[in-house]
């Protein structure tokens, strides 16, 4: 019973017949890509933490933006590149596979939307302004935002299958080639933090798949004299316990764990992949090093783990410091969002509030992205991230970085520009010569330097909109076309 209503709840795809005898929850895991076999027996308590133990027991298609900016300077466009060469699939390791992304019905990158969002988002070079240091002027938008939060994705790659995050079949990932580089996450990271940005996050994909992550925070680390003051990263934490210790050594200070329940084998069914004991290994190592912040991110899904889960996250934090947030269901390209699977703020914290009494209503900072809560005498605290029920767009004051060098102003909005391509003096404008071959490169210009680069970026932060993107309603945002969360970075 207890599996039937947990597919019930995602809805199975209708290809698929479940077993009315769904041993173990297999019939269940086959109708979400867990194959056959039946999921691992829960853990004794003698191999999680006391507190996870206690809870456990208790209980796209892919799109690429290709967005034109003209520089009037340069005499050239620049957008995201749509090479004709991604690779594979769903391995959690890359595999050759040649694919043509624009080529895909309704993606971003196919011409009929290319045209369409070029023509929206034609990103003239603004007339000249005091761009400066000191009035930091290229990072606020017209509403008055000012902007010094900046999310840097290092991968599109994951070794989990979360539901409500990638496609079961996964996406195609970017060549290797066409993600930023060590050097350019460096270079741009210098760029806006002496534009005002006093906070990076370092995202995924699962950050600590990319070789090189200890020498990217060790150079972030060398910002901190400009202005930098936080250094963070969101990782699933199944790999990352042997690596934490040289990376809070190097520079790291503010960790999330991406953790949808402290039940094993839920955790298995709503990522597709094994690996509890290591998240609560990596969750445990965080908090014996001491490090300034330790968050779990909890995306809340209707039937699913909405329930005791919320419940055993909040007995979590009596005697752990650490800040559990329950984040509402979004809508991204893959994920199969409907509003009957969206849990709101306000009836989690009448749940919450019903099991444990009055909660303590923390003092939020200016930009918080969450609602913060306390259970009086509790050594943690709770919070929402409210996206679809209420907002937080009026103080928001984030940037995302692609782990293919696209800027987004906004989560939600699909125009995007290519950071990366303008790094590397890349075109977007095709030959227009009848001797060009099609399968010519793009044509080069001349590398923007950091002046010609943050005109562009500052042209497209003006460009935000007040709210989700321009969307005014849930159903907009859920109709709307834009990357697989695993693609943006979460």
């Amino acid at each position: 019973m207890r599996q039937h209503m947990l597919t019930q709840a995602l809805g199975a795809p209708r290809s698929l017949v479940l077993s009315r005898n769904l041993v173990g929850g297999g019939g269940a895991m086959r109708a979400f890509g867990l194959g056959a076999r039946r999921p691992r027996c829960i853990p004794s308590a003698s191999s999680l933490s006391a507190a996870a133990a206690a809870a456990a027991t208790a209980s796209s298609s892919r799109g690429f933006a290709s967005v034109t900016a003209r520089w009037q300077s340069m005499g050239a466009g620049v957008s995201t590149s749509t090479s004709t060469s991604t690779t594979s699939f769903n391995s959690d390791a890359p595999s050759p596979l040649d694919r043509d992304p624009s080529a895909r019905a309704g993606s971003i990158g196919s011409p009929s939307t290319t045209d369409s969002l070029r023509h929206k988002m034609s990103l003239s070079r603004p007339p000249p302004t005091s761009m400066g240091s000191t009035d930091k002027a290229a990072l606020r938008d017209t509403h008055g935002r000012q902007h010094s939060y900046l999310r840097i994705s290092l991968t599109e790659r994951c070794n989990l299958r979360c539901l409500y995050c990638m496609p079961e079949e996964g996406i195609p990932l970017t060549p290797s080639d066409k993600l930023l580089s060590q050097a350019e996450i460096a270079r741009l990271a210098g760029l806006f933090v002496r534009e005002g940005v006093s906070k990076v996050r370092l995202t995924g994909g699962e950050p600590t798949l990319r070789s090189d992550l200890g020498e990217i925070v060790e150079s972030l680390n060398e910002l901190r004299p400009l202005g930098l003051r936080q250094i963070g990263m969101t990782s699933n934490g199944i790999s990352l316990h042997r690596k934490l210790p040289s990376l809070v050594s190097s520079g790291l200070t503010h960790l999330n764990l991406s953790l949808d329940t402290l039940d094993p084998f839920k955790f298995e069914f709503m990522t597709r992949r094994r690996g509890f004991e290591a998240v609560i290994r990596s969750l445990d190592k965080a908090l014996e090093l001491g490090m300034e912040s330790v968050k779990l991110n909890v995306v809340v899904l209707k039937g699913v783990n909405d329930g005791q889960d919320v419940l055993d996250f909040v007995q979590f934090t009596r005697d752990k410091p650490v800040t559990v947030r329950f984040i509402e269901y979004m809508p991204f390209d893959g994920n199969k969002w409907q509003m009957g699977k969206l849990v709101s703020y306000r009836d989690l914290l009448d749940r919450i509030q019903h099991k444990f009494g009055p909660l303590e209503r923390l003092r939020d900072d200016d930009n918080d992205t969450s609602k913060g809560w306390r259970v009086p005498g509790f050594a943690g605290s709770i919070g929402f991230i409210t996206s679809m029920t209420e907002h937080f767009c009026g103080t928001c004051n984030r940037l995302r970085i692609t782990a293919d060098g696209n800027l987004k102003v906004c989560l939600f909005g699909n125009a995007e520009i290519s950071l990366r391509d303008a790094m590397r003096g890349i075109s977007a404008v095709p030959p227009t010569t009848t001797s060009a071959s099609p399968t010519s490169p793009p044509p080069r210009i001349t590398p923007a330097t950091d002046d010609q680069l943050l005109d562009v970026i500052s042209a497209a932060v003006r460009r935000k909109h007040a709210r989700h993107a321009g969307m005014s309603s849930l159903d907009a945002l859920a109709q709307g076309s834009n990357r697989p969360m695993v693609a943006i970075g979460g």
